[in-house]
């Protein structure tokens, strides 16, 4: 499997992440070894990822990762420094796997730099210095440290713009065989060193003093067309064995060509679907230290209780060869008790050793071993053949009773275990059951929704985003509507001077919904549209405007008779999925959907349901719902029957 991104890999991101420039840096999550995620607000595009994943892989994410609540010192550094700068140039250094991204900020340029090489590292660099860096380490020629000039990487052959001449320069200079010459000397790495002598015809094994001018000729020519796909026309491809991907690159390899391949839109996404495998690999052979140090204990117990079951056994079993072989044990234990009354103990061993079934004896202990009906057994000569045996089987309860104790041990590490692995798999369940949120877009910190002919309708949430939304958003080309009541919020159709009649009345409903009439359960209410010059902030004489209030000045446009319903339902926008909660017309042709209504139940209780069917965090659901309790009074959602999955509309 592939291990770490080539140059190759590196530039066609590069390429990728050059919709980045422009966008502000928003948030900056840490965690893990080597795990940073950048948030950025992209103009246009809504938020965007930019992920360094365990200090090698670099791409945009297709679903965030899950970031920490809190976070750590390295992220709020940088969150200190570069929060909402703006993104510059975004380039590749030299053809080395080293990227970096400019940012700017009222007070300065910094440089934020990803190095994919040695270990991987995160640094930010302002005015050549380094202020701080996610890995902190010392080489010979250089040092990443807090308060050191930063000195980038030994800059490496470029193989993007050398000439022919630079190249057989480089390739000359190399004594090794004609693919090492490339991957090194030239710079291409191993797998577009081979990719290289395929297209050209040269064996990769060919020593370099061996390849003529013809040869190299050829090799440039091929190098010429790798680089002009990477870099003029990328197609980024995954390789699959058995089904799962094996390689990547931003091209169709030859080198390749046994394998599956797969096209996919961009490197990140080839990269994101990678990493899920990566992850999912981690995740089967991943076994949690405690879960670890407990099957160590059990195996450690298995074999203690079973060397006690068979120490026991071995006892028993000698307890019952003395009685067997009764009188030969009777007999030698009788002699040997006499000899040694008289007899110095090299002779009494002299003696006893004559016996044939004899095979040790040990005087200073009172012991002799002796091979009794088919079993080597010790006895204590000073005693006799009844209490020798009953010895034995003490000997053998003794070690019961420990094998007793330690099968309770091992049971009880069992439950442990099995208690553990349940909590484990509980976690991993709820872990696989959690929904992901969809893609997040700048309109979000604010209520909206998307009219059926494309516009923007945006609401504010409270007075701080009232006044927000109006300072902000509200241009020219733009209209303004309102609720007839106390208590509601700003609303803005964008490009709304081109919106038909109808558009301009599900704003005016959106407005209305939106307001306390919702939470006074009203059962249809007013509201009217404005012209953009037609809201001030400035009071008439004697008046005070509070925040999140405007004055309307000239003719209002009313829309009467407006109802309190609204639907929640699936959406696309630029290609993303999204949640919506609007007026019933903009849904039109959806096949999943709810319509809600003011109600008297627990709004908390129907957007956890919502949540679920429509799979996403319930908090997607929540900060779209209108204020109040929320009452579901139907639903449109596919059949369950395969053989009819046309949709369906039920009427509570």
């Amino acid at each position: 499997m592939k291990k770490e991104m080539s140059s190759f890999d590196v530039r066609a991101v590069v390429t990728e992440l050059s919709v980045l420039e422009g966008a502000h840096m928003d948030k900056i999550f840490h965690w893990g070894a080597g795990n940073v995620l950048f948030r950025l607000n992209v103009s246009g595009e809504g938020k965007k990822e930019l992920f360094f994943k365990d200090k090698k892989w670099l791409f945009s994410p297709e679903v965030k990762p899950e970031t920490p609540t809190q976070p750590t010192s390295f992220a709020s550094f940088l969150r200190k420094y570069v929060d909402n700068a703006r993104v510059g140039k975004v380039r590749q250094a030299g053809f080395d796997r080293v990227v970096e991204m400019e940012l700017t900020k009222s007070d300065g340029d910094y440089l934020l730099i990803f190095e994919m090489f040695g270990g991987g590292n995160v640094l930010l660099v302002k005015d050549g210095k380094i202020l701080n860096c996610l890995i902190h380490k010392t080489w010979r020629d250089r040092a990443t440290r807090p308060g050191e000039d930063y000195c980038p990487p030994k800059s490496r052959f470029d193989p993007t713009d050398s000439t022919m001449e630079q190249f057989v320069e480089a390739f000359r200079s190399s004594d090794s065989d004609c693919v090492r010459t490339l991957a090194t000397a030239v710079n291409l790495g191993g797998q577009y060193a081979e990719e290289v002598c395929r297209r050209a015809g040269v064996g990769k094994n060919t020593p370099s003093a061996e390849v003529d001018d013809a040869m190299l000729r050829g090799l440039y020519d091929a190098m010429r067309d790798v680089m002009s796909h990477v870099l003029d026309a990328p197609v980024p491809t995954a390789y699959l064995e058995d089904g799962h991907i094996e390689d990547f690159a931003p091209m169709e390899l030859l080198s390749r060509e046994g394998l599956e391949s797969k096209r996919y839109e961009t490197m990140s996404k080839v990269i994101s679907a990678y990493m899920e495998e990566i992850s999912d690999a981690e995740e089967e052979a991943f076994v949690d230290p405690e879960v670890e140090k407990l099957n160590r204990r059990i195996s450690k117990q298995e074999e203690t209780l079973d060397e006690y079951r068979m120490q026991c056994d071995e006892e028993r079993a000698r307890a019952e060869a003395v009685y067997m072989d009764y009188q030969k044990a009777n007999e030698l234990l009788t002699v040997l008790q006499q000899q040694s009354q008289r007899l110095n103990w090299e002779k009494l061993t002299d003696g006893a050793m004559k016996i044939p079934f004899v095979k040790a004896i040990d005087p200073s202990k009172h012991t002799v071993t002796a091979v009794l009906g088919g079993q080597t057994v010790v006895l204590d000569y000073t005693k006799g053949v009844d209490a020798n045996a009953s010895d034995l089987y003490q000997k053998g309860k003794e070690v019961g009773e420990k094998a007793k104790r330690a099968e309770e041990a091992l049971e009880a590490s069992r439950a442990e275990l099995a208690k553990k692995q349940k909590g484990i798999d509980r976690a991993r369940a709820l872990a696989a059951a959690k929904a992901q949120p969809t893609k997040q877009f700048w309109f979000e910190r604010y209520k909206w929704f998307l009219t059926p002919g494309g516009r923007l309708v945006i609401a504010g949430r409270d007075a701080h985003t009232n006044d927000n939304i109006v300072k902000k958003h509200l241009k020219e080309g733009d209209l303004y509507a309102h609720a007839d009541v106390h208590g509601a919020p700003s609303v803005i159709v964008k490009d709304g001077a081109k919106a038909s009649e109808q558009e301009l009345r599900e704003a005016c409903q959106f407005a209305l919904v939106q307001s306390k009439a919702w939470v006074a359960a009203l059962s249809e209410g007013s509201a009217f549209w404005v012209y953009p010059d037609q809201v001030s902030k400035t009071p008439n004489p004697g008046e005070f405007v509070p925040r999140g209030a405007f004055i309307i000045r000239g003719k209002r446009n009313y829309e009467y008779h407006l109802p309190m319903r609204l639907a929640v339902g699936e959406v696309y926008y630029q290609g993303a999925r999204k949640v919506m909660c609007g007026p019933e017309d903009c849904f039109e042709g959806c096949e999943r959907m709810f319509l809600i209504a003011p109600g008297r139940g627990k709004s908390g209780r129907k957007s956890s349901e919502m949540a679920k069917r429509f799979q996403v965090p319930e908090e997607e659901i929540s900060r779209i719902l209108p204020p109040g309790d929320v009452e579901i009074v139907g639903e449109v959602w596919p059949r369950d029957e395969p053989e009819d999955e046309r949709p369906f509309i039920i009427t509570l």
